[in-house]
């Protein structure tokens, strides 16, 4: 297994007592009595998170100047951890009896980075075709696919982004497909399954692509060739999914009145559209250019549901007042573009004049590179705006890295900021965390070490990686 914290060993050892459980037993098998009519309806979540928190202890940190997530900066503070949860933030904090005490003077502290968007374990290291795990490239609709059934736990990728700092991250399928399938969230921990890995209650997501990409893959392969093929197959697809949904509701009608009728037929890739219906399941979407973000803006109104976040959305800064109408994110790199048309129109200062137009902006990797420096990509962003005369702080940018991407992932409730009772996941750095000399110095998810870079034995390490050139070397 891994060779990591001691106490992860007890951990792991305690997940096997879960099992890998692939139905709740909120329908049993797969119906519900009502009278005489038995009710079917398929369980939502057929792979649950077995995730476990690894255990901690008490720990104080004392005088650190805190960036909240939330816009706040605090000077000389101190935060108590208890039960992975913070406890308290102050000044002055009491330590109690047998806590750990970590003088983090001169330091600073944000909340644990949480990256939208990350291809890690499902196109992992190293970058081979036995590998390529992330694109299911044989339609154009493939909703009914899952990219957390390519995750492998073992890409040393995880490892080296826990110590940049990384305590969730987002798995997206690829971008060939208009709808490419079901992405998932992840706690940056060691785990032998990815179930093991998975954000406990965090919701499915439905990862589609507009522009270039899927009209590529599929311009001699039966189509979309064109923009105008994207949108109908968009609409095609929400069609079919808003008649399968009311046939589900007509069924369920009639048979909650007691009525003997056969239920439709089930279909994977409408449960997944369905799902989006429902507001059950966030859409995350690839597309560059504003005016396709405004288009699929307005077929979202068609179809009556929500996009969450466009991904890479270069040209965000052109439609920030339409993305915050809609209550739309954009995430987005610092400075990459011009590498294909759509990205032509690519500005440094994309990610600042979003943010300062009022619309929900954030920073993202798609990367096993870009994971690695997320703050230092916003300080990037951050001084690209301040050189127009944007007059951002500090404290907001950091919500670029933390607060912004933990609320459009639907996980904000329990991570993505310093405040009380949320999980403690917590990056202690080397300095300010815009320094280009900033280093994660501790990383802590629930709480628990997970990372210190100056203890080795403290360091998580893949499977793969052992015996390797560089191992735990990061």
């Amino acid at each position: 297994m891994h060779r990591t914290l001691k106490a992860l060993g007890a951990s792991i050892a305690a997940l096997s007592a879960f099992g890998l459980a692939a139905c709740s037993s909120e329908t049993g098998s797969g119906s519900e009595p009502s009278g005489d009519v038995d009710i079917v309806r398929y369980d939502s979540n057929p792979f649950p998170s077995t995730y476990e928190p690894v255990p901690s202890g008490v720990t104080l940190i004392t005088g650190a100047t805190v960036f909240d997530g939330v816009g706040g900066e605090l000077e000389n503070t101190d935060i108590l951890i208890e039960n992975g949860r913070i406890a308290a933030i102050g000044a002055g904090l009491s330590a109690p009896e047998g806590a750990s005490v970590i003088d983090a003077e001169g330091r600073y502290i944000t909340p644990g980075v949480v990256d939208i968007h990350s291809h890690l374990g499902v196109y992992p290291s190293p970058s081979v075709n036995a590998h390529s795990d992330g694109n299911e490239a044989v339609a154009p609709v493939t909703a009914e696919v899952w990219a957390e059934h390519s995750v492998w736990p073992q890409d040393p990728g995880f490892d080296t982004a826990l110590a940049a700092g990384v305590t969730t991250l987002h798995i997206l399928p690829g971008s060939a497909n208009l709808f490419g399938g079901r992405g998932v969230t992840l706690r940056n921990v060691p785990s032998r399954t990815m179930q093991g890995m998975k954000f406990p209650d965090a919701p499915y997501t439905l990862k589609m692509a507009c522009g270039e990409n899927p009209k590529r893959v599929y311009g001699n392969r039966g189509g979309p060739a064109t923009r105008m093929g994207n949108l109908a197959g968009y609409r095609q697809a929400w069609q079919q999914a808003s008649d399968y949904r009311q046939s589900w509701r007509e069924y369920w009608e009639a048979a909650e009145a007691g009525e003997d009728v056969d239920p439709p037929t089930r279909n994977f890739e409408l449960d997944t559209l369905m799902g989006v219906l429902d507001g059950e399941i966030l859409v995350q979407m690839h597309c560059y250019r504003a005016d396709e973000m405004a288009m699929i803006l307005d077929l979202a109104e068609e179809f009556d549901y929500q996009v969450t976040t466009f991904h890479h959305a270069v040209e965000a800064y052109k439609i920030p007042d339409i993305l915050a109408e809609h209550n739309t994110c954009a995430a987005v790199w610092a400075d990459w573009g011009g590498f294909k048309m759509e990205a032509y129109d690519s500005i440094r200062e994309n990610l600042p004049l979003t943010h300062a137009g009022g619309a929900c902006a954030m920073i993202h990797s798609d990367s096993d590179l870009g994971i690695q420096r997320l703050n230092h990509e916003v300080a990037k962003a951050l001084s690209d705006g301040r050189r127009m005369g944007l007059d951002i702080s500090d404290a907001e940018a950091v919500s670029w890295f933390t607060s912004n991407p933990a609320r459009a992932l639907g996980i904000f409730d329990e991570t993505g900021s310093i405040e009380e009772g949320k999980r403690a996941d917590l990056v202690l750095w080397s300095g300010h965390p815009f320094s280009s000399y900033a280093l994660a110095d501790n990383v802590y998810l629930d709480g628990a070490l997970m990372f210190d870079r100056a203890d080795p034995e403290r360091r998580t390490v893949r499977d793969f990686m052992l015996g390797q050139p560089g191992e735990g070397d990061y």
